[in-house]
C-alpha cells in the first residue's frame, strides 16, 4: 500500500497546527474559552475547504472538505493542549497585541 498526499494537504495540515497560535493572537486572556474555541472551529472549517479546494483531484467533494475540518479542529486542539500551551507560545501570542490592556490617554 502506497499512501501519498498532495500538497495542499500538508499544507493544510500546517496550518491547522499553527491555528492555536492564530487564535491566541486574536483574542484575549480573559476571552471566554467558548468563543476561542468557536473561533478556531471556524477557522478550522474554512482551512477544510479552502484545502479540499485547492486540492488538484477531479472535482471538489464537500464530504472530504467536512473530514478535512473536523481533521484540522482535532489537529489544532492537540497542537493547543499538546505543544503550544506547555511551552508558552499560546500567551505570548495572547499578550503580544495587549488588547485587554490598559490604553493610553489620547490628548
Amino acid at each position: 500500500m502506497n499512501v501519498t498526499l498532495d500538497t495542499a494537504y500538508w499544507i493544510g495540515l500546517l496550518v491547522s497546527v499553527v491555528l492555536p497560535v492564530l487564535v491566541g493572537l486574536v483574542t484575549t486572556r480573559v476571552t471566554h474559552a467558548g468563543a476561542k474555541a468557536v473561533l478556531l472551529l471556524a477557522l478550522s472549517t474554512l482551512n477544510g475547504l479552502l484545502v479540499e479546494y485547492a486540492n488538484p483531484g477531479p472535482g471538489y467533494d464537500l464530504g472530504t472538505a467536512v473530514v478535512l475540518a473536523l481533521v484540522s479542529f482535532a489537529t489544532g486542539v492537540l497542537a493547543h493542549f499538546g505543544l503550544w500551551k506547555p511551552v508558552g507560545v499560546s500567551a505570548k501570542a495572547q499578550d503580544s497585541l495587549r488588547t485587554a490592556g490598559p490604553r493610553a490617554n489620547a490628548h
